[in-house]
């Protein structure tokens, strides 16, 4: 299918640029970083910016960068690409697989992965600003390229808000971002309104009493009530979120004790929290109060547990007039089989933070990057869940056509305001 005239011209170089942008993302895959930690993977986009025309300014927000790339009169488009990666093992068997371990914030040695695909956008967008500066006569107006740092710990958008993003840059009349998920390679998933989940973490740190295993009558057995907790927490979705609204309860870690014959004096559990109403939201955060509360004191704990909120993404939200105009530029610019409109999804995403804080239009997309016959086999066989989700140490994106079909998404998308 032929291209809308100025997507065409924009993406004329695009055949030549792949093998090129194919090695940067094999690079960034074999080397990932953990957030706030991206300096190398900060480089490189910088380099590329650089390579294409742009004013560079570097270290907003600790590690993101930041490209203008101005071409005349006209408006000013923002697209992102978030760089960090996972503290995860991949399990790929990849030729060009991690085998990174890096140092985390608390200290601890951890293996390092893109097991979410932040690398991919990494290449998209150094392939976007490529083609936007080899082919100027195709637009006009402002190009702001944005690296976001830490998206997965929810601090990386914020961060460079903070650091003056709004102020030392030209305001954006829209933010523009892309995702890489499971769907068949190739595939566009776009929706108006919300478009990923509220998501919040926290950690509950229960207290008891500690005493040799032989004599459990001597402790106050902080496991026994962390397990009675965890349970408890299951019939928040179950038993107070009505059928027609939805939430998420995730207890990720459950952390007590080192050895079998000694009961510990406290208990961690980690969880995490997706809504996408923020009174549903509410509710939920308070049950899960109350019930911590109400089993440490059903276990007499010595004291009550402390919660302690580890970060909180915001829904994003898809501008519908905005939304419109991209939808129409991918329309024009790829088969209508490849353009679907998709349900919200539950994960979460920090981007929401650049539109809403700036008072401008945002839209986010998705883009499959899974294999397309491995993807059939599974929906019809009913087992899409055993396909790799992001964050899973075997999620790894079919190079092609996710790469090509992520740059052109995003030169389509740009151009739905950047058209001479």
């Amino acid at each position: 299918m032929a291209h809308a005239p100025g997507v065409s011209e924009l993406l004329a170089p695009l055949d030549g640029l792949l093998p090129d942008l194919e090695k940067v993302y094999t690079d960034l895959h074999a080397h990932p970083e953990l957030s706030m930690q991206e300096t190398r993977t900060a480089g490189i986009a910088a380099e590329r910016l650089r390579a294409a025309g742009c004013d560079v300014t570097t270290g907003i927000g600790k590690t993101g960068v930041v490209g203008v790339l101005r071409n005349g009169d006209g408006p000013t488009v923002m697209l992102r690409a978030d760089m960090d990666a996972l503290p995860v093992k991949e399990l790929t068997g990849l030729p060009y697989a991690s085998a990174v371990t890096s140092v985390d914030k608390d200290g601890k040695t951890v293996p390092v992965m893109h097991a979410c695909g932040h690398d991919m956008h990494v290449a998209w967008l150094a392939g976007a600003a490529a083609l936007f500066g080899r082919t100027r006569g195709a637009w006009r107006g402002t190009l702001l390229a944005v690296f976001q740092p830490a998206e997965e710990i929810a601090t990386g958008a914020q961060a460079m808000i903070d650091d003056g993003l709004f102020t030392r840059f030209p305001k954006p009349d829209v933010v523009l971002g892309q995702h890489v998920m499971v769907g068949s390679a190739g595939v566009l998933g776009w929706r108006a309104g919300v478009m990923t989940s509220a998501g919040d973490s926290l950690q509950i740190r229960l207290f008891g009493r500690g005493a040799h295993g032989s004599m459990p009558q001597a402790s106050i057995d902080p496991v026994v009530m962390a397990a009675a907790t965890v349970l408890r927490l299951q019939t928040i979705v179950s038993r107070e979120v009505a059928a027609t609204e939805a939430a998420v309860v995730t207890v990720g870690a459950l952390q007590a004790g080192t050895k079998e014959n000694v009961i510990p004096d406290e208990a961690l559990i980690k969880l995490n929290v997706r809504t996408f109403d923020e009174g549903v939201r509410a509710r939920v955060l308070a049950a899960i109060e109350r019930i911590a509360k109400a089993e440490a004191a059903a276990s007499g704990a010595p004291k009550p547990p402390e919660l302690t909120p580890l970060d909180r993404y915001v829904s994003v939200r898809n501008d519908p007039e905005a939304t419109r105009r991209v939808v129409a530029s991918f329309q024009r610019s790829f088969p209508a089989e490849r353009v679907r409109e998709v349900e919200p999804t539950s994960a979460s995403e920090d981007f929401g933070c650049f539109g809403a804080e700036w008072h401008v239009p945002s839209v986010f997309w998705f883009v499959g990057g899974t294999d397309p016959e491995a993807y059939r086999q599974a929906r019809d066989a009913g087992r899409m869940g055993d396909l790799p989700t992001n964050h899973n140490p075997r999620f790894a994106p079919v190079l092609h056509p996710t790469l090509r079909t992520g740059v052109e998404a995003a030169v389509a998308a740009a151009t739905a305001w950047l058209a001479p």
